[in-house]
């Protein structure tokens, strides 16, 4: 389902280190994962085993990258290549995955970090100039690579339910038919803190801890890239998740400024403009853009009227939000000016569009918080829905009667065994890459993050706004879930809606909407349909 950017301004996993300096709910991807370190591990990076000598020409095997390129130190880090193949759509894919860690260095030439990294190039995709190449990276701030690595992008992924329930272990990996490695040479890149890259010292976390920092070194790690492989002629390209959209759009104008040009850039459920989902006092707009994520979620859970429960998503979703613009949007902003009458129908029609009980919502100031959305729209059940994703059911063992949102989310525990485990099984016995130390899935060495924002709260859409100012040919795809209750999509119409563009590039930005969450990949179709959509995307983005 796809609108231009034109239409729309005519009418996990954190962000929970900026939102718990306000004192409110956590933002998206910031649950602590991945397994933890364990006793007499070392915390240094080991190097990986040697590679046995084994025929190169058989999927699977590894071998250790031969000659030291140019520019590289002797204490640079051999990455492990091994060789594997796949069948998609019957025709068999035969490809090269790479994985190791690329040294960032200061002005000086000292090495301050290493990021981990995972390469995946076609071997028979003929010149790199004609190409593509994606860079994928997560959100958090502190999250692996791993969920759009596993969940989407990568020729494996962790298989779903066919129902939005908690899989059973143990759990294993499945060759991805939606893989974009038939369109794309994909690299996904674990940032400072995640997965197994490490600062070089442990005061030099602070640096890449913050927007600034965590853009740069990036940013740096993708010059690199470039270099070492010869990609400089290579379409280039982006996706990013959750607040990997707020460094992928960063990393837009931060790119452009290096001399880099983007082809496009995809953003995966939007964190552009963090006050438009950050609930804080005097701050109304969460309370508009997250209203039509209650409604769907509501929708789904068939607690709406027989009238509403009938329309199809689209169309009632079209009514909510037709409600917010004409009704909602002025009551907020009079205030305590509006009359008990305007309170009273305005807090009967939430009730109507999500399910909750009118003197409930007129108690709490017809303002209705995440948490408490997710905690009372099933309460009768004593179950609450996911964050990640509304579709999703946990168990309630609390008191109703609390006044705490819901004591965990079913959405992400729908995963977060299932990918740590597979993914630390797969980098060792399938990629060959062995080290001791662990891999930081989400949270992991991640501590205090520095959003360095003058105004309140973090913005990345002014420097997106000038990357495709400065580069007219930059395409933008918006990936959005209507189930989401982390980064709602209606946040992200409206961030784009004010990024000022001029008339003649707002067709350069397309929203693709899915009947999913945060994570839309976990829903099958949904996961076909992102491959089908970001298929079309890569094409249109690298037309002549």
């Amino acid at each position: 389902m796809r609108r231009a950017i034109s239409g729309v301004l005519g009418g996990l996993l954190t962000i929970s280190t900026f939102l718990s300096a306000l004192g409110q709910e956590p933002g998206p991807g910031q649950r602590p994962g991945g397994p933890a370190r364990r006793p007499g591990a070392p915390r240094g990076q080991a190097r990986p085993a040697e590679p046995e000598k084994k025929d190169a020409s058989t999927p699977g095997t590894r071998e250790a990258a031969e000659a030291k390129p140019k520019g590289r130190e002797a204490d640079d880090e051999k990455p492990v290549i091994t060789h594997h193949k796949i069948t998609i759509g019957g025709e068999e894919l035969k490809y090269t995955a790479t994985a190791g860690l690329m040294p960032i260095r200061d002005a000086k030439g000292d090495t301050e970090a290493r990021i981990f990294y995972m390469a995946y190039t076609r071997d028979d995709a003929g010149p790199s100039s004609k190409r593509p190449l994606l860079f994928s990276f997560n959100g958090g701030p502190g999250s692996s690579s791993v969920w759009l690595h596993l969940g989407a992008l990568g020729p494996k992924r962790v298989p779903t339910t066919e129902t939005p329930t908690i899989p059973a272990p143990p759990f294993a990996l499945v060759d991805n038919d939606a893989t974009w490695l038939d369109r794309a040479d994909l690299v996904f890149i674990d940032p400072v803190g995640t997965g197994y890259s490490r600062a070089a010292k442990p005061e030099l976390n602070q640096k890449f801890h913050s927007l600034r920092g965590d853009i740069e070194s990036v940013g740096e790690f993708i010059r690199m890239y470039l270099t070492r492989s010869d990609r400089w002629d290579s379409p280039l390209f982006l996706i990013g998740e959750s607040y990997g959209t707020t460094r992928a759009a960063g990393l837009s104008g931060h790119l452009i400024d290096q001399g880099i040009a983007l082809n496009g850039v995809i953003l995966v459920s939007c964190a552009l403009d963090f006050q438009d989902f950050s609930f804080s006092p005097g701050n109304d707009q969460p309370y508009l853009h997250f209203l039509p994520s209650y409604a769907a979620a509501a929708w789904y859970h068939k607690k709406l009227s027989p009238d509403l429960q009938k329309l199809s998503l689209k169309d009632f979703l079209k009514q909510v939000e037709e409600w917010i613009d004409r009704e909602y949007a002025s009551i907020l902003a009079r205030g305590d000016r509006i009359t008990e009458d305007e309170r009273k129908k305005a807090a009967e029609q939430l009730a109507h569009f999500t399910g909750l009980k009118a003197d409930a919502i007129d108690d709490r100031d017809l303002r209705i918080g995440m948490g408490y959305f997710s905690r009372e729209l099933l309460r009768s059940e004593r179950r609450s829905i996911g964050r990640y994703d509304a579709r999703y059911k946990g168990i309630e063992n609390r008191s109703p009667n609390d006044g705490r949102g819901p004591s965990h989310d079913p959405s992400y525990d729908a995963v977060q065994a299932a990918y740590t485990s597979t993914f630390n099984h797969y980098i060792r016995d399938e990629l060959g890459y062995k080290v001791d130390i662990p891999y930081h899935v989400l949270g992991g060495i991640v501590g205090r993050w520095d959003f360095q924002t003058e105004r309140g709260y973090p913005s990345t859409t002014s420097q997106l706004r000038d990357a495709m100012t400065q580069n007219p040919h930059m395409k933008v795809m918006i990936a959005s879930g209507y189930f989401d209750l982390a980064t709602p999509y209606r946040a992200v119409e409206h961030a784009l809606s004010g990024l000022g563009l001029d008339s003649s590039l707002r067709p350069n930005i397309s929203i693709e909407y899915f009947e999913a969450g945060h994570m839309m990949y976990l829903h099958t179709p949904s996961l076909h349909e992102l491959k089908r959509d970001g298929a079309a995307f890569l094409d249109r983005a690298t037309a002549r």
